[in-house]
């Protein structure tokens, strides 16, 4: 299976990166900031970089798409994951257009409220995750798999 990671960096890497055990099997390419940690995390990995802020930030926005629609058919994944943030948007909104699977995990921070990236992903998103049973009130088709710590 081949695998696209795209997130911010931080708290949204560091959840992806602790499925490890899973993805460890796969092909995979991430998409994220070039920050400290993810220079750490993901050395040795394939990673293409993401333009940042992406806060309301309409002109990184607008190169994270164009990065999307350069890498969606050149690495053609079966499925796209993400924990958020802003990044995520434009590549789920492509790999709907390109037929890929989607799978977005609403960050574990926020419990009884969503965030912008988990309302904009929702609807483009094949399986909507979430880490607590509260989160079910936002998202009514999400299904929880517990945190991921």
């Amino acid at each position: 299976m081949k695998v696209l990671f795209v997130c911010s960096g931080g708290g949204h890497l560091t959840q992806l990166h602790r499925l490890r055990g899973w993805w460890s099997e796969h092909e995979r390419l991430w998409v994220t900031f070039r920050q400290a940690d993810a220079l750490s995390l993901l050395d040795g990995e394939d990673v293409s970089w993401a333009y940042h802020p992406t806060t309301r930030n309409i002109p990184n926005l607008i190169r994270n798409l164009g990065l999307a629609v350069r890498l969606l058919p050149r690495f053609r994944p079966d499925v796209v994951v993400s924990t958020g943030a802003g990044v995520a948007f434009p590549f789920f909104l492509l790999a709907k257009l390109f037929r890929c699977r989607t799978v977005y995990m609403e960050v574990y921070d926020r419990i009884d409220s969503g965030t912008l990236t988990g309302r904009l992903c929702y609807p483009l998103s094949d399986l909507f995750l979430l880490q607590w049973p509260e989160q079910q009130e936002v998202y009514p088709r999400g299904v929880v798999v517990g945190q991921v710590l």
